[in-house]
């Protein structure tokens, strides 16, 4: 049976005032510096990147409420059911997706608007493995038939989002999948045993690898190589963030970024951009508000009486913090450059209503902290 406290069952409107709004004020904040960055990208006018953002982030804040307050059994019931959505959605993809620069990632609406269901699975991937390991104990995951399923869950969306192609997006999932495995208690000695294999399986997989997957990874190796084609994008991005030295040029004033050497300004390279109007101490300040973030993600995923919630909010933490370092290494040269935004700052609507739905879970897991769920019990 589920046990809950009586504060579990509380009505709406009161599990509303038990939303953390200073959480909610912190993303707001962030969100907000994203607007202004996204104002300069376009020269100082709101159109057409900043106004879209607002519109998104706004139908974002108002889904995040609604998750949050939703009682939490519900998302462990329907978790299963969420997944197969989505996967749903990457096999329609596979046949009728909208192909842009040579890759099929998307689903259009109408005139104006693309889903990518890739961002989607990002979270509802640590949703099932939540739910499939809640009912586990630490025997059951010692025992590696238990691995099987998680394994296979993680490795039809991979597959899938390989086809695309979109090689990042596909290792953001098996990152993402790992670290699931090793908050549910997975044993060290596997993942190095995983590890050791793919290593070794490294170089049988690069002939099969694209080609400008090939010079993407080269270019990273090496980004002075061709500088004029693969190697431009990171060169202008080190140039953009040394330029800003200690206080930037100011607001609106880089010159990387309005004079168009910077590629991608309003998503991949925003934080190269911020950078340069700001200078080190921005981007340090950005990464503060990021630390902030994750503190509060940690803080809510400790204090929940469920495993559910435990490993739902670590998760949410887990995809925070590789959007944000993914991104932020990328810009930088020490990782390969890879299609994924910076959160809550770059211009892209599926990516922003991913990161807020993950908020919406994280806040769900504080409000219903006191939820006790049985491991073998319904819902469990």
């Amino acid at each position: 049976m589920i046990r809950t406290r009586d504060s579990s069952d509380m009505g709406f409107a009161r599990k509303f005032w038990q939303v953390n709004w200073a959480l909610v004020l912190l993303i707001t904040a962030i969100a907000s510096i994203g607007f202004a960055m996204l104002y300069s990208a376009a020269n100082g006018n709101i159109s057409p990147w900043a106004s879209k953002q607002m519109v998104v982030f706004s139908a974002g804040l108002v889904m995040l409420l609604v998750i949050a307050v939703i009682d939490i059994r519900f998302w462990l019931r329907y978790a299963y059911v969420f997944y197969a959505l989505t996967l749903g959605l990457l096999v329609y993809v596979e046949f009728f997706g909208t192909e842009i620069n040579h890759a099929q990632r998307w689903i259009k609406i109408g005139q104006q608007f693309q889903l990518q269901p890739s961002e989607f699975m990002k979270i509802t991937l640590i949703m099932v493995l939540a739910r499939y390991f809640h009912r586990m104990n630490i025997e059951d995951i010692a025992r590696p038939h238990f691995l099987i399923v998680p394994l296979l869950l993680i490795a039809a969306p991979v597959l899938l989002i390989q086809r695309q192609p979109d090689l990042g997006t596909a290792l953001f999932l098996v990152i993402t999948g790992g670290a699931m495995f090793f908050l549910a208690g997975v044993r060290i000695w596997k993942f190095v045993v995983v590890l050791t294999a793919g290593a070794a399986a490294l170089p049988i997989a690069w002939p099969f690898l694209l080609d400008y997957q090939k010079d993407r990874i080269l270019t990273f190796l090496s980004s002075d190589v061709d500088p004029l084609k693969e190697g431009y994008h990171i060169m202008q991005s080190k140039i953009a963030l040394g330029s800003g030295g200690l206080f930037g040029r100011g607001f609106m004033e880089g010159t990387q970024s309005h004079l168009k050497f910077l590629p991608e300004r309003q998503t991949d390279f925003i934080f190269t951009m911020l950078a340069e109007e700001f200078g080190l101490v921005g981007g340090l300040g950005l990464l503060g508000l990021y630390a902030l973030l994750l503190l509060y993600g940690l803080s809510i995923a400790l204090r929940s009486q469920n495993q559910f919630g435990r490993l739902l909010a670590m998760g949410v933490v887990v995809v925070f913090f590789l959007y944000a370092f993914i991104n932020i290494a990328m810009v930088m040269g020490l990782i390969p450059v890879v299609g994924l935004p910076l959160p809550l700052i770059s211009f892209g609507g599926t990516a922003m209503i991913t990161v807020l739905a993950g908020f919406g879970f994280l806040i769900c897991v504080s409000v219903h902290r006191h939820v006790r769920v049985s491991r073998h019990g319904e819902g469990g």
